[in-house]
């Protein structure tokens, strides 16, 4: 790696430390450089609070240096009033040499105006460098505006022989764990990394989950369900304060303390991601059950699957979604494999 990568993957890695805090806004990490050597960085760290390029400039303690100083940003700055002024006129006004941008942000609202305005300003500006890995790491805020659609994680559960549930016999309620303890603290850690976590009705009913992050630090997602006759009671743990809770439906309209119920023309991913764009979710991790999973199969509307094989085998029960395709990668995980898919 040069230099100017070096820098950048260290703004991907500070990036990466307001993950599950900042959306909708992207993750984004700043690095200021004089004479090769690092004097400031920052990251931004939750939603409506300063931006990378701000924390990190705040970190410097001689900010006269920044006339000889190069600024790295993992995307480009913006250049519109949001929640907080514009971070190129920032850059502008505190005399930087130098700016070293990871990849262009494709938001209607900034797409190149940013690069724009610290070019004529007269500011030495370089854009691209590490620019897939800049793009990977906000892969969902860039699905989001370029697809007009939440980035879709699929996940769940099987046994050896591929089911994702054993058989229920006499109507029988409760989790039936697949994967190890260590795993599921894994599973809590991705849904704090996400916007959403989305189930069916049968999951609600069979196993009763609270949906919320408890094995690790993070936020509680929103829990979204698909109820399209609103046939779960008011019992269940998805209806607790914990975290907000969006039932999707065919026939009502309505909010009641933490628990908003919308009304859809047809229980389907396509009106259930256009409800969820407009309300700027950026992300939505999908963790049940089969025939939920199936859909978003079946529809070409994910993005990313997280396949957990545990050790059991059922031999009879509800069978695990399929998807034809070869996995991106695999690991072992305390007692488990888990396989990574792709969509593209």
């Amino acid at each position: 790696m040069n230099q100017d990568e070096i820098y950048m993957q260290r703004c991907i890695e500070l990036a990466r430390m307001g993950k599950g805090m900042v959306a909708p806004n992207p993750l984004v990490g700043a690095v200021i450089v004089c004479d090769d050597k690092i004097i400031g960085e920052g990251f931004h760290k939750r939603f409506g609070e300063p931006h990378a390029e701000v924390n990190a400039i705040a970190s410097v303690a001689d900010q006269t240096l920044f006339s000889q100083s190069t600024i790295y940003v993992s995307l480009e700055p913006c250049a519109h009033h949001g929640k907080t002024p514009p971070c190129a006129d920032l850059l502008v006004q505190k005399g930087f040499k130098r700016v070293v941008i990871g990849c262009k942000d494709t938001h209607v609202k900034v797409g190149g105006k940013g690069i724009e305005l610290l070019k004529n300003a007269g500011l030495e500006v370089e854009v691209g460098v590490l620019e897939k890995q800049c793009r990977e790491l906000n892969k969902r805020f860039f699905t989001f505006h370029e697809k007009q659609r939440p980035y879709v994680i699929l996940k769940w559960a099987q046994s050896k022989d591929g089911f994702i549930d054993g058989p229920r016999l006499n109507n029988e309620k409760g989790i039936l764990w697949i994967s190890s303890p260590e795993t599921r603290s894994l599973v809590h850690k991705w849904r704090s990394e996400e916007q959403t976590i989305l189930v069916g009705r049968k999951t609600v009913e069979n196993d009763n989950p609270s949906l919320t992050v408890r094995d690790v630090y993070g936020n509680n997602p929103i829990r979204i369900i698909i109820d399209s006759q609103l046939k779960i009671s008011g019992d269940v743990n998805i209806f607790s304060d914990e975290a907000p809770t969006i039932i999707f439906n065919r026939s009502r309209n309505e909010v009641k303390g933490s628990v908003e119920w919308i009304k859809i023309p047809e229980v389907n991913t396509r009106y259930i991601l256009e409800k969820l764009y407009e309300r700027n979710i950026l992300s939505v991790f999908v963790e049940g059950g089969s025939r939920t999973l199936q859909y978003f199969i079946f529809d070409n509307v994910w993005d990313e699957a997280r396949v957990i094989v545990g050790e059991a085998a059922f031999g009879e029960g509800t069978k695990a979604p399929s998807i034809n395709k070869v996995p991106a990668h695999s690991y072992k995980f305390s007692s488990d494999h888990i396989y990574h898919y792709y969509r593209k």
